[in-house]
């Protein structure tokens, strides 16, 4: 038989086990500063991009959005990426969840900005040259045209270079050539065309 020392032996050991037990049980992992998770993470991102892997530098943005949803960096940076990679479309979602955290972000501010300007300038490129746009899409095209114009302090918004360039070399050809040469006005109506060379420009009345 266990003596009585023995048993109060046993008592005691048991009870220290189940203390250390819960003990155990109570501890949780250190909790990691989110600027540190977000360096940490920033790292990972840039490594990915430079290695040309943008779908799993976007991943790991978006897993931490939402596992620190009331943080407005993850998405900044994802705006940034996207941006850089001329997905505006969603360079503007992304800038859109920073301000709708933050209200006062300039940078996303200016990247939804400038990332819509550049989606309405292709979509005004597009269809600039479609003599079939009629009614009020022309108009509201040429009303936004004007609009970007005055806030870039641009005097084309768009300018085709290239196209200028066919369009003069197409009017020279067109010009009339002077029947006599000793008519006085063959000067003058010849040179005519030249003078209204921008009349194709559906821009034209914006300069």
């Amino acid at each position: 038989m266990l003596s009585y020392k023995s048993f109060c032996f046993a008592v005691l050991v048991c009870v220290s086990l189940v203390i250390s037990g819960c003990a155990n049980q109570n501890v949780q992992p250190p909790k990691v500063d989110f600027s540190e998770l977000m360096t940490q993470s920033s790292l990972s991102v840039d490594s990915l991009l430079e290695k040309g892997n943008q779908d799993d530098a976007v991943k790991i943005l978006v897993d931490l959005a939402a596992k620190n949803p009331g943080r407005k960096e993850p998405w900044l940076k994802m705006a940034k990426v996207h941006f850089d990679a001329e997905n505006y479309a969603q360079a503007i979602v992304a800038a859109e969840e920073v301000i709708q955290r933050d209200g006062e972000d300039r940078e996303a501010k200016t990247i939804r900005a400038v990332s819509g300007l550049r989606v309405a300038a292709k979509s005004l490129n597009d269809l600039k040259d479609d003599v079939e746009l009629r009614g009020d899409a022309h108009s509201d095209a040429l009303g936004l045209a004007k609009v970007m114009r005055e806030t870039l302090g641009e005097e084309v918004l768009v300018p085709p270079v290239d196209k200028s360039k066919k369009k003069r070399r197409r009017v020279s050809v067109v010009q009339p050539k002077p029947v006599a040469p000793a008519a006085s006005g063959a000067e003058t109506a010849s040179s005519a065309p030249i003078a209204s060379g921008g009349a194709g420009n559906p821009f034209g009345a914006l300069k």
